[in-house]
């Protein structure tokens, strides 16, 4: 969840569709009979799909998917540690002025749109008025984009004027009306130009799950079956879709002439192998990507095992003493060829309370008490232990591991399990047991009861049934409202919950973008607590126009202190991720913060045993 990006949003239902359409004789190759066995990759999201409208998503595996069909101007290289921008659609690195508040990006000509009937079965070139379109629609108020609260603190000029037009007429948002800060200044080049300075602007348009590059020809074509229909300029295209079920993507027939280039750091080995092995390669490699939807772990797990699938993303926590115990990879898996890949997440578990719900929420002192004492009483230490199984560290704040903002040495009451000065916050500010059944009550005398939303997962029950004891021992009754997580992500966004736990990962190099889920303005957006502080408000804004160093980093240590005092949220950990690969599987290597990676990694076929 937020982007961050972790961006939520829930989907339109139906069963999905193909993306339709054949690119032309005249821009491929002459059709050849398929000799080469194909090279596919195969693995599993755990949690189900929304869509696949850049405008419309925001969980991360809906956006896993059009991150790999929409291409944004620039793109993070595949091996550079911690992170390297570099050109994609884009011809090079924009021109930036002095105040970081004009951006000018020329294209690369040549580069199409996947063939489909929205373009009368043809390609189409991309083009600058792509993107201006692009910025336009997630501004639109009927597009109700989870993304339009990020690309409003960016302050592109004209855009917030043209939704607040449309939303004051009820007239349809007008793209045809020129604004200052979206300029096609001819068929390649963009300028954008910002009400204030964005040292950082350059994250959003690298962002192509989010502002990849629509085409308004497809949006008015498909109208509200945009979702199943997403056409990019990228290295894949949807191929077959069943709804929460499975996922294929194929190979784009037309994609440019791109080859694999990278630039991994000098000590790094294991990235040096890697271009030593791919350099010069054609992108993408694969043929075609199946994802299944396996929610439960056991299955997932077993899939992986009998070779169904060549990669595990994500080892789950149930099987993590039989893969890697103690960190290592287990011998009869080493033995088979399997690869282990082990790196910290740039992400963080926590804990959201609806501020405005009359009994979690309120910033009177002894609502904060109760906030306050959930957290003490929740024992992070035996969460590690059982619930993930080691495969985690405590989050003494909500900043991501591998982000600008984050302070490896904080130490803060959101590492501390304390019950004894949890029961005495609760004591202190009336939350008492009056009538000695053992449950505390209100201070006003009224039933003391909190419902938790969760998911129907195995991980989630244990994380349940652990929640549910840490809090039997408070005195505090605590109920399970148990539901899919794309049902439970719909409530909370429109504030009708009182708990919900839920995971976030950062998608760009900046610890900011975490801090919008405290940020007033994103209510009912990334600020799933619907937490509302002018003083906190103030510091972010003050932010947004610093420069990366030693000023900024102190006020995301003054957003911190503000955020655990008002505890809107408990932070819980910040995981360690396992991803296994079979042997065939060649050039995998898990992004930091972006979500684009399929078109680097190659997958031998495996012989047939017939």
């Amino acid at each position: 969840m937020s982007r961050r990006r972790a961006f939520l949003a829930s989907a339109a239902g139906g069963a999905g569709l193909l993306s339709a359409g054949l690119w032309p004789a005249a821009t491929a190759a002459s059709p050849q009979p398929n000799t080469r066995a194909e090279r596919v990759l195969r693995y599993a999201f755990s949690t189900a799909e929304t869509g696949f409208d850049p405008a419309q998503v925001s969980d991360i595996y809906s956006r896993i998917v059009t991150a790999h069909i929409f291409e944004a101007p620039f793109e993070y290289d595949h091996l550079a540690r911690p992170y390297k921008i570099k050109p994609c659609t884009a011809v090079a690195l924009p021109e930036v002025d002095a105040e970081f508040r004009a951006f000018t990006l020329k294209l690369k000509p040549g580069i199409y749109f996947h063939a489909d009937p929205a373009f009368g079965g043809k390609p189409r070139e991309l083009v600058a008025q792509d993107y201006v379109y692009s910025f336009k629609r997630i501004y639109d108020p009927a597009t109700k984009s989870p993304g339009q609260s990020i690309l409003e603190e960016q302050g592109i000029i004209g855009l917030n004027e043209l939704r607040e037009t449309a939303l004051k007429t009820k007239q349809p948002f007008d793209y045809a009306r020129p604004i200052e800060g979206l300029q096609a200044l001819d068929r390649y080049t963009l300028r954008i130009r910002l009400r204030e300075s964005r040292p950082r602007f350059i994250y959003t348009l690298t962002a192509g799950d989010v502002y990849g590059a629509m085409a308004r020809e497809v949006v008015e074509y498909y109208g509200d079956r945009i979702m199943e229909h997403p056409v990019g300029t990228g290295p894949f295209r949807l191929h077959e879709w069943r709804r929460s079920s499975k996922i294929v993507l194929a190979r784009h027939p037309g994609y440019r002439e791109r080859y694999y280039d990278a630039e991994p750091n000098p000590d790094d080995a294991e990235g040096q192998a890697l271009l030593a092995r791919f350099k010069g390669r054609r992108l993408p490699m694969l043929d075609r990507v199946e994802v299944a939807i396996i929610e439960e772990s056991q299955p997932r797990w077993l899939a992986f095992l009998n070779g169904e699938q060549n990669l595990l993303e994500r080892v789950p926590p149930d099987f993590v003493p039989q893969a890697i115990p103690g960190g290592a990879l287990a011998p009869h898996l080493a033995k088979r060829g399997i690869q282990k890949y082990r790196v910290p997440a740039s992400d963080v578990t926590l804990t959201v309370f609806n501020m405005e719900h009359p009994l979690i929420g309120g910033y009177a002192p002894p609502q904060i008490a109760l906030r306050r004492a959930i957290g003490l009483g929740l024992d992070i230490p035996r969460e590690i232990s059982l619930g993930r199984r080691g495969e985690a560290i405590p989050a003494q704040a909500g900043i991501t591991p591998n982000t600008f903002g984050f302070d490896p040495n904080l130490r803060t009451e959101a590492g501390l399990y304390d019950p004894a000065r949890a029961r005495a916050l609760l004591d202190t500010y009336g939350y008492l047991d009056r009538n000695g059944d053992g449950w505390r009550e209100r201070p006003d005398g009224s039933a003391l009861t909190l419902e938790l939303l969760s998911q129907t997962d195995q991980t989630s029950r244990q994380l349940d049934e652990l929640y549910k004891k840490n809090l039997d021992a408070l005195g505090i009754r605590l109920e399970l409202k148990v539901g899919q997580w794309s049902e439970n992500l719909k409530a909370t966004r429109a504030g009708h919950f009182m708990l919900w736990r839920v995971g976030s990962s950062a998608s760009t190099p900046d610890g900011q973008t975490a801090l919008e889920r405290a940020y007033g303005p994103s209510v009912g957006k990334s600020n799933l607590a619907r937490f509302k502080l002018p003083a906190f408000d103030a510091i972010y804004e003050q932010m947004k126009a610093l420069p990366d160093g030693p000023q900024r980093q102190a006020l995301f240590r003054d957003t911190n202190k503000l955020m655990l005092a008002y505890a809107p949220y408990r932070f819980h950990v910040h995981r360690i991720i396992t991803d296994l690969a079979q042997p065939q599987v060649h050039g995998y290597r898990r992004p930091p913060f972006w979500l684009g990676w399929w078109q680097f990694v190659d997958v031998e076929p495996v012989p047939s045993s017939g």
